[in-house]
């Protein structure tokens, strides 16, 4: 099972990810209220995949993606967000989300995403092959 990072502002969003996570086996190795504090924890923890809100104090999720992607390019992240545009997706997907997941969710919809997405080969930077 994988190793998880949830970085939600929302207390109640990080308790239902982590319940329905833990009950499917899955590790939480970390939560993040804030986008550097998912930043600072990411570098630390090098979890299999992390749940990202787009929506936080002091830096927003796509920023906050963007960060994680620097320290690693083959960083697996789910978007989850309330925000639910087409113009939100795409800019997601550009800075290099595998997953986006729209608020209110369902555990099986939720599981379902992390399954997609963690069974899709890391992907790094141009050129760069897999060691």
């Amino acid at each position: 099972m994988a190793r998880v990072l949830i970085a939600d502002d929302a207390l109640f969003a990080r308790v239902l990810l982590r319940k329905m996570l833990t009950d499917e086996g899955h590790e939480v190795v970390g939560e993040a209220s804030t986008g550097r504090e998912a930043v600072e924890k990411y570098a630390g923890l090098r979890p299999d995949i992390v749940t990202l809100d787009i929506i936080m104090p002091d830096m927003d999720g796509i920023t906050t993606l963007r960060k994680i992607k620097e320290i690693d390019p083959k960083a697996r992240v789910i978007m989850i967000t309330s925000v639910d545009s087409e113009k939100r997706v795409v800019e997601c997907i550009e800075a290099g989300a595998l997953g986006y997941i729209i608020k209110p969710f369902e555990p099986s919809q939720v599981l379902s995403e992390i399954k997609r997405v963690l069974s899709r080969k890391p992907e790094g930077r141009p050129g760069e092959t897999e060691q």
